[in-house]
């Protein structure tokens, strides 16, 4: 090694000794300040914000969650009792003599005392649905069909009680129900019908209090009002302005809905007995009053935070920008190749990337030599390159009769070491595949029809010095079958296999099989001195040329090592451009 190398090393050497040798003073790590500054803005104001939110939030939603939840439960209890009361009195109704008799006139009488002041009324129906009698008008009046058929039909089909939807009815002439229910043992069948108003129902939601600006209705199973507070502008028979939504069950907790444009919270509660709805609900920004409250005094907690905040982090900011242009400084220095020494800033990992900037500084140094050496590498292979290019010019010169003819022959030899670049750039670092080269370099050559070529053999990959060799034989080999060979007349037949022979060597056969073939003449071109002499040269091959009575075989024997992508030895050195 020269003195000159020697001395660069030392160089080299002594920036990254200085900084293996440096020792940075105890600094304080970022996440200290970092911590701290959370500490100030964040803690208190957790603490501000949980206070606050968990006595006015937590405890004030909860409580009117809880208790609007039970309420709603309440009303529907009330209705449910209201509903199962009225089916008891259907069953007795439906027990008495006179009715069992068929003395429909004497069991008028006895249901109309019966039911005196209850707000219920009775009605038999036949199996067409047509009235027998009904105790809201005298008995013998005339009656038509029942007003509501859907539930008379499922009457018929259980033997249960069912609870119809709110309707208008023809004889009421106002909305009712129906509690109906099928007459055991009665051949055809009849139906007994409790029927009661609609409005009665409001009773059971004016005696429930609800939390301030809450509301609560009843509708049946097609969202229709059945009762609502009189004061509300949904009036029975009404669709219910709040689309349901809930699936039968109950729900222990409201929900938000947007409606028409405004936001509310809902507590739906669901009926197994009676099919029906009851719906409480208030306008968010009723329910949210008492949050904004909560919200002002957050906000002027959150401005002494901020406060505070911003002071302290006034003065971490100021620490770290002083160290950060202190950075700044020894990043300029390093890009103009000075030499960069470490320095122990407070802030603990400032002064890391200090220290990694001296080391990244030494590295750069030894980067600039490393280029240096690639960038000889780099003429080297542009040397073996260019022998490659002048020994193909002088050998196509050789062989050409004219500038034409030299120009022709020599731009597709370039073209075909063209290709086999490609390859090489496309696949250079894991080798380029024999099958691959091949088919680059003959393709531009084939006959339109694919079955006159076959390429048979195993695996195999190839190094830089290979690849460039044998694309250079397959071009010549190709243009020479295109000129007097297998691609020159119809019916010629092209073989190539390969594969791995005893002592570690490949075995290449390129066989054509020409119709009318005439043997050549013993004159040798540029593609014999590529095929005899570069690759038997380069390669260190076995060639031999075969001339069959319908063709030309040529046989080569290549050692492994020589293609192996792991060797890459300089062109340069092994073919003379004289040849």
């Amino acid at each position: 090694m020269s003195q000159s190398a020697l001395e660069n090393d030392g160089e080299q050497a002594e920036p990254a000794a200085r900084a293996a040798s440096f020792r940075a003073p105890r600094s304080v790590p970022i996440i200290f300040y970092l911590a701290f500054l959370v500490a100030v803005v964040v803690l208190p104001a957790i603490a501000f914000t949980t206070v606050l939110l968990a006595r006015h939030n937590v405890a004030q939603e909860e409580t009117v969650e809880t208790f609007t939840v039970a309420t709603t439960r309440s009303v529907l209890q009330a209705v449910e009792r209201e509903i199962s009361g009225m089916i008891t009195t259907q069953r007795v109704l439906m027990s008495i003599e006179a009715l069992g008799d068929g003395d429909l006139a004497q069991f008028h009488d006895h249901a109309r005392t019966a039911l005196s002041g209850t707000g219920s009324y009775f009605i038999l129906a036949d199996e067409n649905f047509d009235q027998l009698l009904n105790t809201r008008v005298p008995y013998g009046t005339e009656l038509g069909r029942v007003s509501e058929l859907e539930s008379v039909r499922r009457a018929l089909q259980t033997p249960d009680a069912v609870v119809s939807n709110v309707f208008f009815g023809r004889t009421s002439q106002a909305y009712v129900f129906n509690v109906v229910r099928q007459r055991p043992g009665i051949t055809p069948p009849q139906l007994a019908i409790l029927t009661q108003d609609a409005a009665s129902l409001a009773n059971a939601l004016l005696t429930r209090e609800l939390p301030l600006g809450w509301h609560v209705a009843l509708v049946d199973s097609n969202n229709t009002v059945l009762a609502a507070p009189q004061q509300e502008e949904t009036q029975v028979g009404d669709t219910f302005f709040i689309p349901l939504r809930e699936s039968p069950g109950t729900t222990m907790r409201w929900r938000d809905q947007i409606i028409a444009g405004e936001e509310y919270r809902t507590i739906t509660q669901h009926s197994i007995l009676t099919g029906w709805y009851v719906v409480a609900w208030a306008p968010t920004s009723v329910v949210t009053a008492p949050l904004r409250t909560t919200l002002l005094w957050l906000l002027l907690g959150a401005v002494v935070i901020v406060g505070l905040a911003a002071a302290m982090a006034w003065i971490i900011a100021r620490q770290i920008a002083t160290s950060v242009r202190g950075l700044a400084r020894q990043a300029r220095a390093m890009g103009a190749g000075e030499e960069v020494v470490p320095i122990a800033y407070p802030v603990h990992e400032l002064a890391v990337v200090s220290g990694a900037l001296a080391d990244a500084g030494a590295r750069r140094r030894q980067a600039e030599t490393e280029a240096r050496f690639l960038m000889r590498e780099v003429a080297h292979r542009s040397k073996n390159q260019l022998t490659v290019i002048s020994a193909m010019a002088k050998q196509t010169a050789r062989g050409a009769d004219n500038v034409e003819k030299f120009v022709e022959n020599f731009q597709n030899r370039l073209y075909g070491l063209a290709r086999s670049t490609d390859l090489l750039l496309a696949h250079g670092t894991q080798g380029i595949g024999l099958r691959d080269l091949f088919g680059t370099q003959i393709d531009p050559f084939c006959p339109e029809d694919p079955s006159r070529v076959t390429k048979t053999g195993i695996n195999v990959y190839l190094n830089v010095q290979a690849a460039q060799v044998l694309g250079m034989a397959a071009h010549e080999l190709a243009t020479n079958a295109a000129k007097y060979g297998a691609f020159s007349r119809e019916g010629g037949q092209l073989t190539i296999n390969w594969n791995r022979a005893g002592g570690g060597r490949l075995h290449l056969v390129w066989r054509e099989t020409v119709p009318d073939f005439e043997p050549p003449s013993d004159r040798k071109g540029f593609g014999s001195v590529v095929l005899e002499t570069m690759v038997a040269g380069a390669l260190k091959a076995d060639v031999e040329r075969i001339v069959h009575p319908d063709g030309i075989e040529w046989v080569f024997s290549i050692p492994l090592d020589q293609i192996d992508p792991d060797r890459d030895s300089p062109l340069a050195d092994e073919l003379d451009p004289d040849d």
